[in-house]
């Protein structure tokens, strides 16, 4: 390599030792967050004309009917300052008209059970706010029947999230919350032939609109 004067060497290692001494820019703070009408229940539930699917492999359950309750908290607890208002709700339902969900294979149904105690947390952001569901470990099952019986758990080992834009609602359309770009969640799936036992992530995509049960009139809204 050659010689190389002390000088030159010693200027080498103080640049590197400014360089590891820069502190690292903190993280950004999250916004803070006030959804209104503070205590007031909701529902939500799927756009019309949309569905909820969960795609597994080449298995695609569809189901036209899932929906979820919840309320937002009352004063103070509907504001955080730094961050998401955390919502309790409950289970979602996913079905096809009341019964089972076709799964795009002949002959085969797909049936969904959901447990535990799930929350959405709801984040305001100027840019563009966001809405976040957490699925409690094990909390969701879909038992698929006919040419193939295969069970995939959702969430097997820790809770999962999906995160999606919560688009404002206007004097004509409700604000919603978007799954539709499509959000990976782990899975663990059991069965015989024909089960995609080799996957361990599935594919979920809904839309949901959120309306006020306790005033039909008004919109949730997320805000600073």
């Amino acid at each position: 390599m050659g010689n190389r004067s002390p000088s030159l060497l010693a200027a080498a290692f103080l640049g590197a030792v400014a360089v590891l001494a820069v502190p690292a820019a903190p993280a950004l703070a999250a916004s803070s967050t006030t959804v209104t009408p503070a205590g007031h229940g909701f529902t939500a539930a799927l756009a019309p004309g949309t569905t909820a699917d969960f795609q597994v492999g080449s298995v695609t359950v569809t189901c036209n009917t899932s929906s979820t309750d919840g309320a937002v908290p009352a004063e103070p607890d509907n504001h955080s300052p730094d961050g998401p208002v955390t919502v309790g709700v409950t289970a979602p339902v996913f079905n096809n008209d009341g019964g089972a969900c076709p799964t795009g294979i002949f002959l085969t149904t797909a049936t969904t059970t959901t447990t535990g105690e799930w929350t959405i947390g709801l984040q305001f952001d100027p840019a563009g706010s966001s809405g976040t569901l957490t699925i409690p470990a094990g909390g969701v099952t879909t038992e698929i029947s006919g040419l193939a019986t295969c069970t995939v758990l959702v969430a097997p080992d820790a809770p999962a999230t999906v995160t999606g834009p919560l688009v404002d609602g206007t004097a004509t359309t409700l604000p919603t919350l978007d799954f539709s770009a499509g959000i990976d969640v782990p899975i663990r799936v059991t069965g015989g032939f024909g089960c995609p036992t080799a996957a361990t992530s599935a594919v979920f995509r809904a839309t949901y609109q959120i309306a006020d049960t306790t005033d039909p009139a008004q919109l949730l809204t997320l805000t600073a």
